[in-house]
């Protein structure tokens, strides 16, 4: 990347429920600064609204109209930009063409993906490429997967300053939430059910822990990553009951190729699971197993075709829906991750995040991400290829979500 560009972030897909947050908050810390920008889309109409409503800083923002498919179109896009920042979802059904435009032209990109078979498929295809390149490809960097990744880097780098060694093992309890769902969601969600009706080896690589990791890197302490089981666990350190969250397997599969790629920093025997948290007593138990049976019973439906159907109708958001502003500003979200060193000791730490989960806290995320990677550029200790938010941004990331977007860390 080092001829002059004339962006230093486009956003692609600003018209979405995620895309019009992600192009507010931009707007918001760009400001009269000297980055320049733009928003991206297939329709015009929706573009110049979004561009419309943005807060007036002064800095003009371009629009640029095309086609997610069209390749040309993507590689002119790309090569005009330092950092693409992406919020079309299904990523698999929409982010292919430019993902590759990136890479092929060294151009930095970060994005929402949740996607692990899409994912898996970008690394397996685009690697090298990217490496030769330069472009540094981040995913998930919203709510899935941040506050997981960072978190437990933050909790092993604390380890390692108090004890010398690092955890071997890391709980992440999510004990509070409080937010809506988005259309972008929910059409991945149905895209990776409908995948798995075709796809044979969707089952072995969702089940798979190690799924992310680097080729001759998939192998470690956990057992399959199995979704939404109906069990209950009792946490002795929390003193409270848990049941399966249903990003966990995603998190989970994030944070161990983010041990992978720093060359096994938490160790190779490091173990990590998420769960949701409830509270000790009868209660918590049986409040536990709700949530458990009826995670189960949704992914039940959601496999099954015509009950899909009759969710995406009547139940799930539509695409470019998302929650109210209401319950974006309303939203927060809490995660304890627990620690154990070899010989017992445990650590802790609380992750807080403000705002809607779904959308505004991750817009807010995603945002921080794209600028880490343009302004930030020259203190990224690594260079092409495809990372994790972790692995790439670590510490960069973690001040500027501290600062701006609403995240805390602290050691308890």
């Amino acid at each position: 990347m080092a001829r002059k560009r004339e962006f230093d972030i486009i956003l692609w897909g600003a018209t979405g429920s995620a895309g019009r947050r992600v192009a507010h908050h931009l707007a918001r810390r760009i400001g009269n600064g000297p980055l320049k920008w733009a928003i991206g889309a297939r329709n015009q109409v929706k573009l110049e609204a979004v561009r419309d409503a943005l807060p007036r800083t002064g800095n003009e923002v371009a629009i640029l109209i095309g086609d997610s498919h069209d390749r040309s179109f993507l590689d002119t896009m790309a090569a005009r930009t330092r950092v693409v920042v992406s919020t079309v979802g299904p990523f698999a059904l929409y982010g292919t063409e430019l993902l590759e435009a990136c890479v092929s032209n060294g151009t930095h990109y970060c994005d929402l993906s949740g996607e692990v078979q899409w994912m898996r498929a970008m690394i397996d295809a685009h690697q090298s490429e990217a490496r030769e390149t330069g472009a540094r490809i981040v995913h998930a960097c919203g709510h899935d997967s941040i506050p997981s990744d960072l978190g437990v880097q933050f909790l092993q780098e604390a380890a390692m300053q108090r004890h010398g060694k690092p955890c071997m093992r890391i709980a992440t309890r999510i004990t509070r939430m409080k937010g809506g769902f988005s259309g972008g969601t929910a059409a991945s969600f149905v895209n990776a059910m409908e995948l798995r009706e075709t796809d044979p080896d969707f089952d072995a690589l969702s089940t798979d822990p190690y799924a992310l990791c680097p080729k001759g890197e998939r192998q470690g302490p956990e057992g399959p990553d199995r979704m939404m089981p109906v069990s209950v666990t009792y946490d002795e350190d929390m003193k409270a009951w848990t049941n399966p969250y249903f990003m966990a397997p995603m998190n989970s599969k994030v944070v161990r190729r983010t041990n992978a790629l720093m060359g096994y920093a938490y160790g190779r025997d490091f173990s990590y699971s998420e769960t949701a948290m409830t509270t000790g007593g009868p209660g918590g138990w049986w409040a536990a197993m709700r949530h458990a049976l009826f995670g189960r019973a949704f992914l039940i439906a959601m496999a099954i075709p015509a009950t899909r159907r009759l969710l995406e109708r009547h139940v799930l958001p539509k695409s470019g829906e998302g929650p109210s502003a209401e319950t974006r500003e309303a939203g927060y979200y809490e995660l304890i991750q627990i620690g154990e060193m070899p010989d017992g000791t445990i650590l802790k730490a609380r992750i807080m995040g403000q705002g809607d989960p779904a959308i505004e806290s991750t817009s807010r995320m995603l945002v921080e991400a794209a600028l880490c990677l343009a302004e930030d550029a020259d203190r990224i200790s690594v260079g092409g290829g495809f990372w994790t938010p972790a692995s790439a941004l670590g510490s960069l990331l973690r001040d500027r979500v501290s600062e701006h977007a609403g995240l805390k860390f602290e050691l308890l």
